[in-house]
């Protein structure tokens, strides 16, 4: 059976985009520099990456859904994805001519970094509800001239390359953690009712584990104890942080990933209700019209 949502590795994420230049490190970090919008096409699909994106955008805009989220990327703004989100181009902008730096990481060459990344993230980077954000001149300045830096260290032949690299990436993450923190602190700010840093926690970890597990697992308990806590609870938080139910999570997300393998698979019914655990194909078809008002083969042949 063919898998819609594919995952990508740097390997296979740099052949994505062809004829692009790029600067690479084995199946570590690659960075691409994109022109033209023909050369994002590829990622008009859904898809996983198995390690970290950052995209800066230099000229022009796109839309990109992250985890069933719209987020619009515009000039001189920077956007974040994580391991295991779903990614996909919604939108392609039109006007400006495309101007966008691609940098991609894997999870290892990560780990291999010697700051505290989660807590980073956690404090600096909320990336599901504000992965992206506007960069003013001398911030968008220090980018610049930390690829240019990136590349030029990736452009030599000497054998601790990669230690430099790494080092040069931490202090990458560094700045930029401290100028995303203070933007988002000052957005929270002019924001008094937002969620606790501790439900905003527990909803980053409630998603990370739908998007692993929901193909297999759709009851409440499973994911509020791998988190150590009732399904109440969880419930709570979850609806505090993002205004929806957290089975409201878990169904989107089937959902989103029956009409990925429906549209762009071969995978027959029967094929799908396998993938996706149902019990059986009237369970799903129930489940499928309730939430798309069709049923799979309607959604299929539309």
């Amino acid at each position: 059976m063919e898998e819609t949502m594919q995952t990508f590795d740097i390997r296979k994420f740099m052949k994505l985009f062809p004829g692009v230049y790029d600067a690479q490190l084995g199946n570590d970090f690659f960075i691409a520099d994109i022109r033209h919008l023909t050369s994002m096409d590829a990622l008009r699909y859904p898809c996983r990456f198995d390690g970290y994106v950052a995209i800066f955008c230099l000229q022009g805009d796109l839309d990109l859904d992250i985890n069933l989220h719209t987020f619009h990327l515009q000039e001189n703004s920077l956007l974040v994805c994580i391991p295991g989100h779903i990614v996909r181009v919604a939108r392609l902008g039109e006007g400006a001519e495309p101007h966008f730096i691609v940098v991609a990481m894997s999870q290892e060459f990560m780990s291999g970094i010697h700051i505290d990344f989660n807590r980073l993230f956690n404090e600096g980077i909320t990336l599901l509800d504000n992965p992206g954000v506007t960069l003013d001149g001398e911030e968008l300045k220090i980018c610049r001239n930390y690829l240019s830096l990136a590349i030029e260290v990736l452009g030599l032949d000497f054998p601790m390359r990669k230690e430099a690299l790494s080092s040069l990436i931490s202090s990458c993450f560094y700045v930029l953690g401290s100028v995303i923190s203070r933007k988002l602190s000052e957005a929270r700010k002019s924001s008094p009712k937002a969620p606790s840093m501790r439900a905003r926690m527990v909803f980053e970890q409630f998603i990370h584990l739908v998007t692993e597990h929901h193909s297999s697992q759709r009851n409440m308990a499973f994911y509020a104890e791998r988190l150590c806590l009732t399904p109440k609870y969880l419930s709570k938080l979850v609806k505090q942080v993002s205004g929806r139910s957290a089975p409201d999570w878990i169904d989107s997300f089937v959902i989103l990933e029956a009409k990925n393998m429906l549209k762009y698979s071969d995978a027959t019914i029967k094929e799908i209700v396998f993938h996706l655990h149902f019990p059986n194909q009237s369970v799903f078809y129930k489940f499928f019209k309730a939430h798309t008002g069709m049923t799979p083969s309607e959604y299929r042949n539309s």
